[in-house]
């Protein structure tokens, strides 16, 4: 939440650690965008049927969400580079095997090593990018976010182009490229420590009792169903070549990171989770029934598919949202279960929707994969109280402020000062203590700890133990002044505004007198994709919110005054 008044980091100014790993994330965010385009010639080449070609997916999938139960107990014991590494080399070996097969049967069995490989990586990937990053955390997320655009709209290109040449290609190029992160990853990635405390293999399966969980995992899954059939089976009635189906597919992949990273934060903040969630799945419904009854119309298939990426990147943020707004468990935990359940709905759709075709005919499959969006719309009903309860802080499972020490007096009204993990946070709350001071009033510290949100990932950035412990010593320091003071973690899910509105509601109940913040080192693009802390702050608080820096003077902060801080 605080930064020294500099200009914002530099983002990309990283080690080669972080270099490393982020070329990787680029290669493995590539992923089934890079194989789809070679799905026709595949059928062609092998003397197959789009069904046993569907395999693909199905295999890939399923071993990936059985492997997301177990991946978060490995990178616990054996550290995160050693995943990394070891994820890294399972996909190298599989996909060059991939490459040599001479029938579809065979790559279906190497597609399983590579979803293993695959989960072994994305367990880890973002946590190593934290860790090494120089730049802080934000920058960290920039630099992360721009390898999720990048892969999600390179691969369908790179696989077209590949495939253009062989349907081997793709394949071989993958194993090429991830051997190349590999060996950095082993030369440059520091041998980072592992958590105090392993996590259970059995904590993803008991995690799934809770019923917030298992019934966004639920909805997750049947998204799932709907989007892996249309990734699965749109690129044969559209009757384009490998080149042709890696434009198309680069320009649905483009708007599926546009709208993941830039709109879905806007449009949650906006509307609410749920809402968002209705409509776009509503929508998503709508282009699979466009696609079913134009199917023998290549042209209405393609601009279905590509405008079917907006809603996408909307729902793989805002899916993954809900999930982290109602889990009740540890952030890493949530993720494996979720993960587990929806990467089952995208294995098993592509399976049944082979089944259906040859059955039926190829319109099937996409009216089943409408009927699951609207089913995923049934589904988060069921659970549409648990995700606004969460969002409005209401929700008895998630609590999002704990009091560190002793809590504020009812009529205290204190002056809150929020501070996050930087390392200026002790000057921060210095200054606003010397606030509370003059104005004769208690001071609360609130500590802030986001789980920031990256299409279907989440992560903390900051655990509980190490925040609690962080509040603890500003309180100590503070009475060794004495200031008065008590402390406060908020836990946030979503965006930067998101902790803003959750702190200006929680100083109402507290009856604030005063607000204080300090400068975000974060830059416009950064604040323009997942919101201002201080703007929203601002915008919905009923006390006095003002801008702290050591040995200056206080700065009110309106929302007429807040275009004139850059950074802020």
């Amino acid at each position: 939440m605080t930064a020294p008044h500099r200009p914002a980091t530099n983002p990309f100014k990283q080690p080669r650690a972080v270099w490393a790993v982020a070329f990787a994330c680029v290669i493995s965010f590539m992923g089934i965008g890079l194989v789809d385009p070679i799905l026709p010639a595949l059928a062609n080449d092998l003397h197959a049927t789009p069904s046993q070609v569907s395999l693909l997916f199905t295999s890939y999938l399923v071993v990936t969400a059985v492997a997301m139960l177990v991946v978060g107990a490995v990178a616990s014991r054996i550290g995160p580079k050693l995943t990394l590494v070891v994820g890294l080399g399972i996909i190298v070996v599989f996909a060059a095997l991939a490459g040599t097969s001479d029938t579809v049967g065979q790559i279906v069995g190497f597609r399983a090593g590579w979803g293993l490989g695959n989960a072994l990586f994305i367990a880890t990937s973002l946590a190593v990018i934290v860790a090494s990053a120089t730049s802080g955390f934000a920058g960290a997320i920039i630099l992360y976010e721009t390898a999720l655009g990048l892969g999600i709209a390179v691969g369908p290109l790179l696989g077209g182009e590949l495939g253009s040449i062989s349907w081997r290609g793709p394949f071989f190029g993958v194993a090429v490229l991830m051997a190349i992160a590999m060996i950095a990853t082993i030369a440059f990635v520091p041998s980072l420590p592992r958590p105090a405390q392993p996590t259970s293999l059995t904590a993803p399966l008991k995690a799934l009792r809770h019923r917030g969980l298992l019934t966004m995992g639920i909805m997750a899954l049947l998204y799932n169903w709907g989007f892996f059939t249309m990734l699965g089976y749109a690129p044969y009635p559209m009757e384009l070549d490998a080149h042709q189906l890696g434009l198309v597919f680069t320009g649905w992949g483009l708007l599926v990171a546009a709208f993941s990273v830039f709109f879905a934060p806007r449009l949650q903040a906006r509307f609410g989770t749920a809402k968002v969630l209705y409509a776009n799945m509503a929508a998503l419904a709508i282009v699979m029934a466009v696609i079913a009854a134009g199917v023998s119309t290549p042209r209405t298939v393609i601009v279905a598919v590509i405008v079917s990426g907006a809603f996408i990147g909307i729902n793989n943020t805002l899916t993954t949202q809900a999930v982290m707004l109602v889990a009740p468990v540890e952030r890493s935990v949530a993720s494996s279960a979720y993960g587990f359940v929806r990467f089952i709905g995208g294995g098993l759709a592509p399976f049944v929707a082979g089944k259906l075709a040859d059955r039926f005919d190829l319109s099937v499959p996409f009216y089943l994969g409408g009927v699951a969006f609207l089913l995923a719309i049934v589904v988060l009903a069921t659970g549409h109280k648990l995700v606004t309860a969460a969002e409005s802080g209401d929700s008895e499972a998630v609590a999002p402020f704990v009091p560190v020490g002793s809590v504020v007096p009812a009529d205290a009204r204190p002056v809150v000062v929020a501070v996050g993990a930087t390392a200026d946070a002790d000057a921060i709350v210095d200054a606003a203590a010397v606030l509370a001071r003059d104005l004769d009033a208690p001071l609360e510290v609130v500590r802030v700890r986001e789980t920031v949100v990256i299409e279907e990932l989440a992560i903390e950035p900051e655990d509980e133990q190490s925040a609690r412990a962080a509040v603890t010593a500003h309180l100590r320091r503070l009475a060794d002044q004495g200031v008065a003071a008590t402390g406060m973690l908020l836990t946030s899910v979503g965006d930067h505004a998101a902790a803003g509105r959750a702190l200006a509601s929680h100083a109402a109940d507290v009856q604030a007198r005063t607000i204080a913040v300090g400068r975000s080192p974060r830059g416009p693009a950064a604040q323009f994709a997942d919101g201002s802390f201080t703007a929203a702050l601002t915008r919905a608080a009923a006390s006095t919110v003002v801008l702290v820096t050591p040995d200056e003077t206080p700065r009110r902060l309106t929302a007429a005054t807040l275009p004139e801080l850059r950074g802020v």
